[in-house]
């Protein structure tokens, strides 16, 4: 606990910036290390600036700022994850400008296999939208395990992460303030939804004061924990095209989807492929080609068709293919949600929505409370 008060402390210095920081906690090891050599740190690094000695001679205001932080974050089961931990975000680490300490609500993995971020305008269109949905659901489809990054704003920002939720996968929202609040606060309900396959991610501490350039800096940590960039939807300026200019600095792949040359929400997605900083892609699977990514195939499914025992003595009642899979899903539990079949079967949603439809007028299903699903006693 010590260390990580040290590190949040460290983090509050001021009039010193993140690269320094860095560099004093990479040389002395930890944050414990520098706050015990504060008063002689020209000793154990001698080009140490007249401005960095004069911040560490008197942190009285940060090491009590950072226990109140200490003690907020432990009443509501926040973490706060240092640089050193093994749960900080390994790609992130990579940055040069990567905070010392990320303050974190959710249970979603920030080191998941496979995380890419999804920006784009907050005036999105129908097209954008349309857009976010395919492109997550046919994701799913590949990697249902991979990570989904956004920024909760208005738009392509929050349509992501919605689409994510949609499909039953982890998804990320990295704010530009502490965790104590939402903003906006329109997207609550989502955010609280998110803590549950994912989670909030930031690097400022409660009660910081929602400033403009705070939603800039934030774009490095969007850009620099994934292993690839898409932008769906921008306009030639924006918060977007910072967080793909970022995302190229990292050696991140970024990618874009084309648009009408005509249409104000595409112009920047048409400018990063026409200037060569982005891929042009027309699906998930463009992105997954792109990437090399490895999709595993799935178990092959006994094409014999099997007959279900139908309880009423009547006569047994075929099943198609699709139908028996589903079935013998929902064998291993007392219900399930139907995003949970689609996951297990591998099948796509629209099939498994119709077919759903179809074993239930059979009487062999029937849904419950809460859009359960559950084979016919």
């Amino acid at each position: 606990m010590q260390e990580t008060i040290y590190t949040i402390a460290l983090s509050l210095l001021k009039n010193i910036g993140i690269p320094t920081t860095r560099v004093l906690y990479d040389k002395m090891g930890s944050a414990t290390a520098v706050f015990e050599h504060r008063k002689n740190i020209c000793d154990a690094i001698p080009d140490a600036s007249q401005k960095l000695v004069d911040a560490l001679s008197d942190v009285s205001f940060e090491l009590k700022r950072a226990e109140e932080e200490m003690e907020f974050i432990t009443k509501k089961n926040i973490q706060a994850i240092c640089f050193n931990d093994s749960a900080y975000p390994q790609r992130l680490k990579e940055c040069d400008d990567a905070p010392l300490v990320l303050y974190y609500y959710g249970k979603g993995d920030l080191n998941s296999k496979k995380i890419i971020s999804m920006v784009g305008t907050r005036r999105c269109t129908e097209y954008g939208k349309d857009l976010c949905k395919n492109f997550v659901k046919d994701l799913h489809d590949c990697f249902p395990d991979a990570l989904i990054v956004s920024g909760l704003a208005y738009g392509i920002d929050i349509h992501s992460h919605r689409a994510a939720l949609a499909n039953d996968m982890g998804t990320v929202g990295v704010l530009a303030h502490g965790l104590e609040k939402i903003y906006p606060h329109a997207h609550r309900s989502t955010a609280i939804e998110m803590t549950e396959r994912g989670g909030l991610l930031t690097e400022y501490i409660s009660n910081t004061i929602i400033d403009k350039g705070n939603f800039v800096r934030r774009n490095r940590i969007v850009a620099g924990m994934c292993d690839a960039c898409v932008v769906v939807e921008s306009a030639e300026k924006g918060g977007s095209l910072i967080t793909a200019e970022l995302a190229n600095d990292y050696n991140r792949d970024v990618f874009a989807f084309p648009g009408r040359i005509f249409d104000e929400h595409s112009k920047g997605c048409n400018k990063l492929i026409r200037e060569n900083k982005a891929a042009l892609i027309e699906s998930a699977q463009d992105l997954v080609n792109i990437m090399g990514w490895e999709v595993k195939e799935k178990k092959k499914v006994a094409t014999q068709l099997e007959l279900f025992e139908d309880t009423t003595g009547c006569e047994s009642t075929p099943l198609s293919n699709e139908e028996q899979i589903i079935v013998d899903c929902l064998k291993s539990e007392d219900y399930k949600y139907v995003n949970s079949i689609v996951s297990e079967t591998g099948l796509p949603y629209n099939i498994v929505s119709s077919t759903i439809f179809d074993l239930e007028s059979k009487g062999i299903i029937e849904t419950v409370g809460g859009n359960r699903i559950k084979l016919q006693k």
